[in-house]
């Protein structure tokens, strides 16, 4: 869980940076390049619809965690539109109160049983 955790952190750290780098050259222009990009039928935008693809299904994934209740269904809408920025911090703390348990990390815990 350990490696995990690392892995989580060193994933937010990168993508604040990253999207700060961005934002620095580019503005917060986000959707436009990537709606175009896709629009344009080219690698990049093959690459993003595959990653809204991903998207989609944190979203979902949240928002089922939570029985598609109104907090589950805004955390999954959140998590759609965040990214990592979302998902990251979310399955940090998560895996923190799920004490390591992957399988009430991931089911949550009245689906686990925990």
């Amino acid at each position: 869980m350990s490696a995990f955790r690392t892995l989580l952190l060193a994933m937010m750290i990168g993508i604040l940076g990253y999207t700060g780098v961005v934002v620095l050259k580019h503005g917060w222009n986000l959707f436009p390049v990537f709606l175009g990009d896709m629009a344009a039928m080219g690698w990049a935008g093959q690459f993003n619809f595959d990653f809204m693809c991903f998207l989609v299904l944190s979203g979902l994934w949240l928002a089922w965690r939570h029985h598609f209740s109104h907090g589950g269904i805004a955390l999954g809408v959140l998590g759609f539109f965040g990214g990592i920025m979302v998902l990251a911090p979310y399955l940090l703390i998560a895996g923190f109160k799920a004490d390591g348990d992957m399988r009430t990390l991931l089911l949550g815990e009245v689906r686990a049983g925990s």
